[in-house]
């Protein structure tokens, strides 16, 4: 349980760029590095967890940690992974009015734009990784580059949904029997059919419940946590997603202004770790006075819970999957599609969110050279383009 969380940790300081650079991260980390997992188990946990609600990463976090050392180590995952953010977005919350000056925003944002390069690279490499292993042949490369044309033209939480069943179909159809290690997903993780249906039925309860409790407390912690509740359990495509119905429930029933809330979104961009932790920051800005660490800490809890119960519980259900006859190959098409999906966001946001101009061009795939070519370690990148960008500032005033 404590390398997990001490790997976990570092990655949570580390990871910048949004849930499909922390899932390049991973990659990097658990797979290549640590070898806790292969590169198909990986790929069908983030499968799994693309198709549900909730924070993509940090469910696959948590279920990489539940693979490696149980209950505990899942624990231990996503608290390492998600501690770092959320006690930034805390502090930052204390200190909002401070960080909103001009001169913060000077020599910030070259830094956070250097971390987002970094991040360019990081995802490419995965992909480059991911497909080398996952899509060996014809049929399955052809399954990736539909999949990464399909999202790209129409992108949205169903289209991923819609092309993992089509890669499903297809490799049933046409791939090749993937290996034994395809469907070890099914057969290692430490979610046993019955503690993953308690899963959730737990995540079913709390929703009923947070629903009746909107109606009956309309202030106070607990429809805090409703609201916090809710939009982490029904809520597919992450941070990005779930931010707008944030601010459709907390802005017009008066728990926070407008300015607040658009300058903790602001925010939480620059921030490593998974966006959903801006939970602690909107959970501060509405608490009364002397309960901001409370009501935070309530805030962050509610809006992760449900996914990891959803994550629990579909795992096994995965693994029940996985036993089908036919299951390898389908899984094997599942795999291609994942790294399509992958490829396609490695484009939009990953690319389009950095690469500004020719030079952001070239530094990028300068990183991933140096990354894949030269094996050079991940925080010697971010040095790289987090001064090349501090430069850049610089000349340009």
């Amino acid at each position: 349980m404590g390398e997990v969380f001490w790997t976990a940790l570092k990655l949570g300081l580390t990871s910048f760029g949004g849930p499909i650079a922390h899932l390049g991260y991973f990659e990097r980390t658990y797979v290549r590095r640590l070898e806790w997992l292969t590169s198909a188990r990986y790929a069908q946990l983030v499968a799994l967890c693309q198709s549900l609600p909730g924070p993509t990463s940090s469910q696959v976090g948590f279920l990489v940690g539940l693979h490696r050392a149980g209950w505990q180590g899942g624990i231990a995952a996503w608290v390492g992974f998600t501690l770092p953010s959320a006690l930034l977005m805390y502090a930052l919350a204390m200190l909002a009015a401070a960080l909103a000056s001009p001169a913060y925003q000077g020599w910030v944002q070259p830094i956070l734009h250097g971390l987002v390069l970094t991040a360019v690279a990081i995802v490419a490499q995965a992909v480059w990784s991911m497909a080398q292993s996952l899509c060996p042949d014809w049929p399955r490369r052809l399954i990736a580059a539909l999949s990464c044309s399909a999202l790209l033209l129409f992108a949205s939480p169903a289209t991923q949904v819609i092309v993992m069943l089509f890669g499903a179909a297809g490799g049933a159809y046409r791939a090749r029997p993937a290996k034994a290690a395809a469907v070890e997903v099914g057969t290692s993780h430490r979610a046993r059919p019955r503690t993953a249906a308690w899963a959730l039925i737990l995540y079913g309860l709390l929703l009923v419940a947070f629903f009746g409790l909107t109606l009956l407390v309309p202030r106070g912690p607990l429809a805090l946590a409703a609201i916090f509740y809710r939009a982490g359990a029904l809520v597919f495509g992450g941070g990005h997603v779930v931010l707008p119905l944030l601010r459709q429930e907390l802005v017009p029933n008066g728990w926070i202004s407008d300015g607040d809330f658009l300058s903790g979104y602001a925010l939480a961009q620059g921030l490593p770790g998974p966006l959903f932790t801006v939970a602690a920051y909107l959970g501060a800005a509405s608490a009364p006075e002397h309960q901001s660490a409370a009501w935070s800490l309530l805030a962050v809890l509610a809006i992760f819970l449900p996914g990891l119960l959803l994550a629990a519980g579909g795992v096994s259900l995965w693994s029940l999957l996985a036993k089908a006859p036919s299951a390898s190959a389908a899984l094997a098409g599942v795999n291609a599609s994942v790294v399509g999906i992958l490829a396609a966001a490695l484009y939009d946001p990953v690319w389009l969110s950095g690469v500004h101009d020719l030079a952001d061009a070239a530094l990028a795939v300068a990183a991933f050279a140096l990354l894949q070519r030269w094996r050079l370690p991940a925080p010697a990148i971010a040095g790289l383009c987090v001064g090349a960008s501090l430069v850049r500032g610089v000349v340009s005033l």
